[in-house]
């Protein structure tokens, strides 16, 4: 029975934007937000600078559910950097968040058995900690 783990957190190397970093300041603190245009209302992930609905560079940050649901997945079984076998295998993963609109994120599904992993299973967030403040958004079956 395969259980998919977390990746290597070498793996993962946080760089910001003034675009980017309200998301991880609001990950450091253990809540999912997504950029919602205030021109138009439309949600966008990854935030970028210009709605691609009307062209408004004007955002709020919307706090979400931390619910959502596997929109794709992959299974990562082998190792290619060294010091990774003892992380496999992990789920990267496309998740349709709820209340987001059509936002989808890119993050990991962990701690359930491969066998039990589908597109359309239902997540939630649940957070990897790493030094200096950063957490990391990834997704866990939902129970409810």
């Amino acid at each position: 029975m395969a259980i998919a783990k977390r990746p290597p957190p070498e793996l993962f190397k946080l760089a910001t934007n003034a675009w980017t970093k309200p998301f991880w300041d609001a990950a450091a603190r253990h809540s999912l937000v997504v950029a919602q245009c205030t021109g138009c209302g439309a949600c966008r992930m990854p935030p970028t600078p210009f709605c691609p609905t009307c062209q408004s560079q004007q955002i709020d940050w919307r706090t979400l559910s931390g619910l959502g649901e596997v929109y794709s997945y992959t299974v990562v079984e082998r190792a290619i950097l060294p010091g990774m076998t003892e992380h496999l295998p992990y789920v990267p993963a496309v998740i349709t968040l709820e209340g987001g609109g059509s936002v989808r994120l890119i993050s990991n599904v962990v701690d359930v058995e491969l066998a039990d992993l589908a597109v359309g299973m239902k997540v939630m967030v649940v957070w990897d900690d790493f030094s200096e403040g950063v957490a990391v958004p990834r997704f866990a079956p939902w129970a409810g």
